[in-house]
């Protein structure tokens, strides 16, 4: 590909790549703030923006029109799909999977393959018993990104497995908004327009998909900035151990920022 042509090309897909995520990332905050704010006070939270007084409720029987919902989805999927043309035309076109132990091409296929085999893992574990305690459920899933992280910076080389970390965490969380939140509002939409009670469980675990991806937003971004700080995180000689450390101080970050 011609070097002018490919720069712009990086330059226009990582813009639109970042303001995606920005949208995405700056509703999902949002909605976990407004949440915590209204169990503080249940008869609504006052707001001032841009000159205009806002009075937001959270509704305990609500009387939905569908047709006037506004359902932030698209944020998720153009951030996701945007991210994957990113990893094609910057990274495996400009030889990121070199210098790994195995071929570029292997390396290539063993990054593609943990975007969609993460999501299934993650997705099993946290349907299944074993996840029914939160506290442990945490514990399990970061043992397993480290884990995963020390496997990986031996099978790639460390930038490599930096970005597809990061990569399979966007793609968690992008599958969480669009295969376990958005069906089960659906089914919550559809129950309070027959005039019928919502399922608690359904809330629930939207509720909860959803304050997963508030604790992995962070360390996904930091994957994604260490390209700039390579003597720091991927480059050390203790990159997996760089990762685990920042990895939690994204999640005790997350957790202030959520309770407070």
């Amino acid at each position: 590909m011609d070097p002018f042509f490919s720069e712009w090309l990086n330059l226009l897909v990582r813009w639109f790549h970042v303001f995606a995520g920005i949208l995405w990332i700056g509703s999902t905050w949002y909605f976990t703030w407004l949440d915590r704010q209204l169990q503080k006070a249940p008869e609504g939270v006052w707001m001032v923006h841009s000159g205009g007084f806002y009075l937001v409720e959270k509704q305990a029987n609500p009387r939905v029109d569908p047709g006037k919902l506004h359902w932030f989805r698209f944020e998720a999927l153009f951030t996701w799909l945007s991210g994957l043309v990113l990893l094609g035309i910057v990274y495996y076109a400009g030889g990121l999977m070199e210098d790994s132990a195995v071929s570029p091409g292997a390396a290539m296929g063993s990054g593609v393959a943990l975007l969609f085999v993460g999501w299934l893992v993650y997705d099993l574990f946290w349907m299944s018993l074993a996840a029914k305690s939160p506290v442990v459920g945490a514990a399990v899933s970061y043992a397993a990104l480290v884990a995963l992280a020390w496997g990986l910076t031996r099978l790639l080389n460390g930038r490599a497995a930096y970005l597809h970390l990061g990569a399979m965490m966007g793609t968690i969380m992008t599958l969480n908004v669009w295969l376990r939140i958005l069906p089960a509002q659906k089914k919550l939409v559809a129950a309070i327009a027959a005039g019928q009670p919502p399922d608690p469980l359904l809330a629930g675990r939207a509720k909860d998909r959803s304050k997963h991806n508030t604790f992995i937003i962070l360390p996904a971004v930091m994957t994604m900035i260490s390209n700039h700080f390579p003597t720091a995180t991927y480059g050390s000689e203790y990159n997996w151990q760089v990762f685990a450390v920042l990895v939690l101080v994204g999640f005790a970050a997350a957790k202030i920022v959520r309770d407070r």
